[in-house]
Parts: C-alpha cells; structure tokens; sequence
C-alpha cells in the first residue's frame, strides 16, 4: 500500500473545497492508497509545465496533482477543479 505525505499547497487547497468534495476525496484516496490503477481514478502522467507529474480524479472536474517520491511514498501537490491546479 502506497503512503503518502501532503505539500504545503494541497494543504491550503484542501481548506478551501466543499465539504461534498473532501468527502469524496476520502473515499477515492483509499481507493487510490489500495489501487492506483483503479479505473474510476483516471489516474494518468502530466504533460508539459507538469511534466513528471500524474494525476487522478476525484470527482466531476476535481483532480489530486502527486509525484512519487520512491515506490511507496507520494508526495501530494495540488487538489481542486481542472482551472484551479493545471
């Protein structure tokens, strides 16, 4: 199972989103933790600016940005809608 450590900046997004939306994300990072390959994700690389970056999905338009730091640990970048974190 994947660990994983939050940056300062997913930190101060995640204040700011709904309570629906932490909700779901809850349920969708243990989701994440058990399966990164889980197909509900979406969980995919990100290209130019982001490059070495991968995202998943966690509701409608909301995204989680991460990297890996090794092969059990992620370091969690940014969360909010598609606008908010490319």
């Amino acid at each position: 199972m994947l660990k994983a450590l939050y940056h300062k900046n997913f930190k101060k997004d995640f204040r700011k989103i709904q309570r629906n939306v932490k909700e779901r994300f809850a349920e969708r990072f243990l989701m994440f933790l058990e399966n990164p390959a889980e197909p509900i994700l979406r969980d995919h690389p990100l290209v130019g600016d982001l490059s070495g970056k991968l995202a998943f999905s966690i509701a409608g338009d909301v995204r989680v940005i991460y990297r890996f730091i090794d092969k059990k640990l992620i370091l969690l970048l940014r969360i909010g809608t598609h606008n908010q974190v490319y």
